[in-house]
């Protein structure tokens, strides 16, 4: 099978596009025909900070894709079920012609959503769900802060809150302003014109992506017993790096098929130039998400 391989070399760190063995599955597994798969910031940070890089040198997270195999053990999936998930837990390997991941790790694609937008989903519309409910707790009618909302757990969260009635205010970049408005905030604010750390505004809940400031900066912000959720590990208050979750999983996609929630793509491009993607992704270029389109129907 063809798979997008890192290798390093000397101090020269790439992707490249080779010919390798096909995996088989073992007892609780299932082998995927990738159809297609997206980009995240757990695939591309690992080759900046030359840690975490999986032990098949096959990034990957979000795969959807069409069962060809089962393991011995495996009772949730058959061949030629259309599956859905984030294989992170497997040690990723979804920029790949096959992977064989584990069935807790998958759920079934409803036949409602395309494959673009199926591999859109799990790594970052879970993270969002899980930074509002299991971290921010929140409710209807709270106000809202959320910074970064642009990006692909961003342009979630904003829909989610607003799908479970809290009052958005959004902070992105001006190209992103009219995008994340019609996802649904109340509010926008465009960070090259307003600095929303030197507001006197207050908020119940402040969802920050990828800390593009202090702690302190933001704490004014909050009501007293507000909550403050960093996405993306960095050391502050109520940090969240997201787990994979079926339930999680299902959940969002059940929105996406009933069209209250939609995942917004930048572009799409080929398994062959998945290396143009991540770095695409890593300058912070992506309105919403990237997607790799690995093999056709």
């Amino acid at each position: 099978m063809k798979a997008i391989v890192y290798e390093k070399v000397s101090s020269s760190k790439t992707l490249v596009l080779r010919d390798i063995v096909k995996p088989m599955p073992n007892t609780h597994e299932v082998l995927v025909r990738i159809h297609a798969a997206s980009v995240n910031a757990l695939d591309y940070r690992p080759m900046r900070m030359g840690v975490g890089i999986p032990k098949s040198r096959i990034f990957g997270a979000d795969i959807v894709g069409m069962v060809e195999e089962v393991g011995r053990d495996v009772t949730t999936f058959k061949p030629c079920n259309m599956v859905v998930g984030d294989i992170s837990g497997n040690g990723c390997g979804g920029f790949a012609e096959y992977v064989a991941a584990d069935e807790n790790v998958l759920a079934l694609k409803p036949s409602a959503i395309s494959d673009e937008l199926a591999a859109a989903l799990p790594v970052a519309a879970v993270t969002a769900l899980q930074a509002l409910l299991d971290k921010g707790e929140l409710t209807a009618g709270m106000r809202l802060l959320i910074y970064g909302a642009g990006g692909g757990v961003g342009t979630y969260a904003v829909q989610l809150a607003s799908y479970f009635g809290a009052q958005v205010t959004a902070v992105c970049s001006t190209r992103n302003t009219t995008l994340v408005r019609n996802l649904g905030a109340s509010e926008v604010i465009d960070y090259t014109r307003e600095d929303i750390t030197t507001s006197s505004r207050r908020f119940d809940r402040i969802i920050a992506i990828n800390g593009y400031h202090r702690l302190s900066e933001y704490k004014h912000l909050l009501v007293p017993n507000g909550i403050f959720v960093m996405v993306e590990g960095s050391k502050k208050i109520r940090t969240l790096a997201a787990k994979p979750n079926r339930e999680d999983l299902e959940f969002v996609l059940d929105l996406v098929a009933s069209g209250k929630i939609h995942p917004v793509i930048d572009r799409c491009f080929p398994l062959e130039q998945t290396a143009q993607a991540m770095s695409y992704v890593s300058e912070g270029h992506a309105q919403g998400k990237v997607v790799i389109i690995v093999t056709s129907k």
